[in-house]
């Protein structure tokens, strides 16, 4: 559920941050630009009303918490309940991939996807290693960072996270079956779509997906239609698994079959090799000649617009 909210005067957030303006909406609550009152730091602010049906907003802050220190996962700086809202105060990003894709066209050269999903791997790989999962990987939750972190991804929203095992004992979640899709259909696992308890597996194959969307502008089992979100849910589905990989990924490197083919093949508890992942993409990337310079598709857009100025 998305809320609009409406402010009287201007809401303060924790006595020092003031709402600007609102930039975007995440699988629960809005986001705000904010500002610190004293140092005039910009910041963002996610808002839910503290009697929405399904309230998230405290679970989400408690997971950032336990993620703090990895690299590309924002800082939470605040959180309360303010003006009947509950208020997280976060690190300001960058705008998300999904952002950047259309900027660019809606394609991605294979450099920049390449730049992109060692990134990527290791953001996920951060999130397993603190013992939950993400469980809604897209583009609109990888954001780039700002001024000196530009080229640094960060990955946000974490509303439908979970912890996948213990972090005590290491017992890992039971397996099990006839579950409710968690997350966005289009780049949701095959196993997901089955059903079955979501572990590693499904984020890193969620990725697969998200790599060869920004390759093609599209994946084949988009746009289709039917009468019911369920109907919909079960036709992407079948699409998914009517698709050979070798057909998803033509054109691209073997690695790319390689990548999806290693996701779907991990048992339900199996620890992904994420080192082999980043490996078989770095291996690409010097066959192909790239430079690790960060300049990516974006950048050189940018630049040429700036030159045609």
């Amino acid at each position: 559920m998305i809320y609009e909210f409406t402010f009287k005067n201007d809401l303060r957030v924790g006595d020092k941050y003031r709402i600007v303006r609102k930039i975007g909406s995440g699988s629960f609550g809005e986001i705000y630009l904010g500002r610190n009152i004293i140092s005039g730091e910009e910041i963002a602010v996610k808002l839910e009303p503290v009697n929405a049906k399904y309230p998230q907003l405290q679970y989400e802050a408690r997971i950032y918490k336990y993620l703090a220190g990895g690299l590309g996962i924002p800082r939470v700086r605040w959180f309360g309940v303010e003006g009947g809202y509950n208020a997280m105060v976060l690190d300001l990003v960058g705008p998300s991939l999904e952002d950047l894709f259309n900027y660019c066209n809606r394609k991605f050269s294979l450099k920049t996807i390449l730049l992109l999903a060692d990134q990527l791997i290791s953001r996920i790989e951060h999130i397993h290693a603190r013992s939950f999962l993400h469980r809604d990987i897209k583009p609109d939750n990888f954001l780039m960072g700002i001024g000196k972190c530009g080229d640094q991804v960060h990955i946000i929203d974490f509303g439908l996270s979970k912890r996948y095992r213990d972090p005590q004992s290491g017992f890992h979640i039971p397996y099990r079956e006839n579950k409710d899709l968690t997350g966005t259909a289009r780049y949701a696992s095959i196993n997901s779509h089955l059903g079955i308890e979501q572990s590693r597996r499904d984020d890193l194959e969620a990725l697969g997906y998200v790599l060869l969307y920004f390759y093609r502008g599209y994946l084949p089992w988009q746009g289709l239609h039917a009468n019911t979100k369920k109907q919909k849910y079960d036709r992407i589905m079948e699409k998914k698994m009517a698709t050979p990989t070798e057909v998803l990924c033509r054109e691209l490197p073997n690695e790319f079959t390689t990548y999806l083919k290693y996701t779907r093949s991990l048992c339900f508890d199996e620890k992904p090799d994420y080192c082999y992942l980043r490996r078989i993409f770095r291996d690409v990337f010097v066959r192909e000649g790239f430079q690790y310079d960060s300049v990516f598709d974006w950048t050189i857009y940018n630049y040429e617009k700036m030159v045609q100025a």
